[in-house]
């Protein structure tokens, strides 16, 4: 949400509060914590908005193309996620990799993602020259007969499309230097969201509905501040997640959130592929083997080049009970077969496996729910956010926040045109909220307060250095108010 009720005139916004003057035949008492602190957040809520709002929007747009684009890799990619027809039998894994083989002589097989259901291809995910750190060259193989039915550059699980609207979202394919947008924003929106809900919450009304409907009656500057406010307060809680799951993706936030995490034991966990009896996997002496007495007649563990090969792996892992939406990360060094679910919808399927490539046994074993309650929840969060738990449903939700999320901003930017203090001129904008609100405040809720800031502001970084350019810009423009001669 964003400006809320700083578009209300002085003279209306006093009329909506409570009178510091008291009534006839009452005692003057000092005014309540929420009439003192209303002002300061009106001002910042106003701030906030005038100068980040233009960040969220972008957000939200680029938020909506990638809500969109689950749906729009089916259809541009159509040929390669899908078989010509569903046949009787599925062929080999191990037959299916070579065929991707022969189409890629180049690359370097490191996993296999096989087709999740009946009508879906099989995945070969390869390392090939000449692509990017984050990229690899996915071979897409009909399970039924071999026949390769494309090759596309993916960054993990995402086709082209999907991959370039992430980073647009992410950094606006900028980089680095992009993710500062990305981050300023997704550190901000829950203010602004908290800040306006309580200044809507706290505004005095004639009617209860109009908290939560539109007021039709209404016209102009109150009938935009009515459906600001309105759909603001449907939207809020769905804004404060999509900012505290953005955050994760933070460099700098996420930093701090995950070390939060790890310091709390809500760490994410992960299967264990080392091979017992290797050195890449134990890190043993440098000498172990070279003693041979009293070996005599022990059985001896097969060499490190045997394989049983892809299908006897996956069909170990399904035999303990990892079968949905199966991702196999090949064997190297010191390391086995590590077989995976990533079946994110309700229910979700996260189980996961390590398989010695050897003899076929299970070597580890991870199961979704063994991991602890801050690692499942973070998992739930991010799926959200990205439009996978509900499948459609979710995407549909994300789409809507995010237009939300821009009405939202256009209201606020027409609320403060519509303030403006001389409509005549055609370029001049609202007033912000006056200054020294903060004054008002009581001791003892103005030290808690600067406080929390403190703290939020650490470990939120880019909210708090952000806010401090905002106290110092508006600190000199007050500063040069007071210099100017009166009548100017």
């Amino acid at each position: 949400m964003s400006f809320d009720e700083l578009q209300a005139d002085p003279a209306r916004t006093a009329e909506a509060q409570p009178s510091d003057t008291p009534a006839v035949g009452s005692t003057a008492r000092t005014p309540g914590a929420w009439a003192a602190l209303r002002p300061l957040l009106l001002r910042m809520h106003f701030y906030a908005g005038l100068l980040i709002a233009p960040l969220l929007f972008v957000a939200a747009a680029t938020g909506l193309l990638y809500a969109g684009s689950w749906q729009a890799e089916k259809i541009l990619y159509s040929d390669e996620l899908t078989v010509a027809r569903v046949g009787d039998h599925t062929v080999p894994l191990g037959d299916q990799v070579e065929a991707a083989k022969r189409a890629a002589p180049q690359g370097k097989v490191v996993a296999v993602w096989p087709a999740p259901d009946a009508e879906a291809t099989t995945r070969v995910i390869m390392e090939s020259p000449g692509l990017a750190d984050d990229e690899t060259l996915t071979v897409f193989v009909d399970p039924y007969t071999s026949d390769v039915r494309g090759q596309l550059t993916t960054a993990g699980d995402a086709l082209p499309l999907r991959a370039w609207l992430s980073g647009l979202h992410a950094d606006l394919r900028l980089g680095a230097f992009g993710r500062t947008y990305s981050e300023l924003a997704a550190s901000w929106l829950w203010v602004v969201a908290l800040g306006g809900l309580a200044l809507w919450i706290g505004r005095r009304r004639a009617r209860r509905a109009s908290l939560v409907l539109p007021d039709r009656a209404a016209t102009g500057r109150r009938r935009t501040l009515s459906w600001h406010g309105a759909v603001g307060m449907w939207v809020a809680v769905g804004l404060v997640a999509l900012s505290a799951t953005g955050l994760t993706w933070s460099k700098y936030a996420g930093e701090h959130i995950g070390q939060l995490q790890d310091g709390l034991g809500g760490a994410t966990p992960s299967v264990s592929a080392g091979l017992s009896g290797s050195a890449g996997a134990d890190g043993g002496d440098e000498h172990s083997g070279h003693n041979m007495e009293g070996m005599e007649g022990m059985e001896m563990p097969p060499p490190p080049t045997a394989d049983i090969g892809i299908d006897r792996a996956v069909a170990a892992a399904r035999a303990a009970g990892v079968t949905e939406s199966l991702r196999v990360t090949l064997p190297t060094e010191g390391k086995g077969y590590v077989v995976k679910e990533t079946d994110k919808q309700v229910p979700v399927h996260l189980d996961s496996v390590a398989i010695d490539p050897a003899d076929g046994k299970v070597v580890d074993e991870l199961r979704f729910a063994d991991y602890p309650l801050l690692a499942r929840l973070t998992r739930f969060g991010i799926d959200l956010h990205m439009g996978l738990t509900f499948g459609i449903v979710n995407q549909l939700a994300l789409a809507a926040l995010a237009v939300a999320l821009m009405f939202l901003v256009f209201w606020g930017y027409r609320m403060w045109w519509l303030r403006r203090p001389t409509k005549e001129r055609a370029l001049s904008v609202g007033r912000a909220h006056p200054r020294g609100a903060w004054r008002r405040l009581p001791v003892t809720l103005l030290l808690p307060l600067a406080a929390v800031t403190a703290v939020v502001g650490w470990f939120v970084p880019m909210l708090g250095i952000s806010l401090v350019a905002f106290l110092a810009i508006d600190g000199l423009l007050g500063l040069a108010a007071r210099r100017r001669p009166a009548g100017l």
